[in-house]
């Protein structure tokens, strides 16, 4: 796409923007109902976004170059500390600061909202930066007035931010809310092509499908402490086909077998899904060959975290 070179130069604007937020409020949904393209993985689990992931929303009239963060919370442990650090690093970089809540679960039980928002509300109030509180999944909510206590509560804690109750899901609101954050970036030019939706690259995302897939699998079975690695990438242009080895970490013996599934059926049925997902990414045909690996205690082993990718930023 050419974007229209007159906005370009006198009104065309640009900026990063991290959504934060507690775990499971709807923010990897919300990245991509904004693109209208999935780049970060969705599941029912909380904390499934692990890494800070990129997205890139370009028009005619800006560029938004989106953070999904992992979501903040007040878990211990080497993992917990790192994800806090990437979402707390996206904050200070962005020029403004979306909020995503889970206002249906907020309506239902009133209480978790103060729970929630009380890690991040020292660094909002006083916030010079855009502020928007996205009150997600309204969709859930069938009478929509159940809301109104939340939306007061919030604009208490927060009175510079501007409130968008929306569902990310159904995309009802969505575009109200990106005509307004598109105008609260700053005049600069577009620091990205047009065409490009994301910064990660392929081997990144195709880790990501492989364990958006088990989460999917497995439900509440699946153990949270799994780890995807790609260990093998190789193209084949004359074939169209790329060959992918993933390895899937557990840190117990107990869980491998729980990933493997009886006969080997659940991880054939993620293997499965997972490959038709990376052939849309990729446009090749995809051979994926999946194995499981024992790596006790993994989740305090801050090397093996960092070769992840885990704790880093763009």
């Amino acid at each position: 796409m050419i974007l229209n070179k007159l906005n370009r130069q006198n009104q065309f604007r640009c900026g990063w923007v991290a959504i934060m937020g507690p775990p499971n409020a709807g923010k990897s949904t919300l990245l991509n109902g904004c693109l209208g393209q999935k780049v970060a993985i969705v599941t029912p689990q909380a904390q499934t976004t692990r890494n800070q992931i990129t997205g890139i929303l370009s028009d005619a009239e800006a560029q938004v170059i989106f953070m999904d963060t992992p979501g903040i919370h007040q878990l211990r442990g080497k993992m917990n500390r790192l994800l806090l650090q990437s979402a707390w690093q996206a904050m200070d970089r962005a020029d403004a600061l979306i909020l995503a809540l889970d206002g249906d679960m907020y309506a239902r039980k009133p209480e978790f909202l103060d729970h929630d928002i009380r890690p991040i509300l020292p660094a909002l109030q006083g916030e010079k930066r855009p502020v928007l509180i996205v009150v997600n999944k309204i969709d859930l909510l069938g009478d929509k007035s159940r809301l109104l206590p939340v939306l007061e509560v919030l604009h208490a804690a927060v009175p510079e931010a501007e409130i968008f109750p929306l569902s990310a899901l159904t995309r009802d609101g969505l575009p109200e809310l990106l005509a307004f954050l598109k105008k609260t970036l700053p005049e600069k030019a577009a620091q990205f092509p047009d065409d490009q939706l994301s910064t990660l690259p392929s081997r990144f995302m195709a880790a990501e499908l492989v364990r958006e897939k088990l989460f999917l699998s497995m439900r509440q079975e699946l153990p949270y402490f799994t780890a995807v690695d790609i260990e093998h990438w190789e193209g084949d242009p004359e074939k169209n086909l790329t060959r992918i080895h993933a390895v899937i970490y557990v840190g117990k013996a107990s869980h491998k077998g729980m990933v493997i599934g009886r006969g080997g059926k659940n991880l054939k049925r993620v293997g499965e899904s997972a490959r038709k997902e990376m052939e849309e990414l990729l446009g090749t045909k995809v051979y994926l060959e999946l194995w499981v690996k024992l790596k006790e205690n993994w989740p305090d082993d801050l090397n093996f975290l960092h070769s992840l990718g885990l704790g880093r930023s763009e």
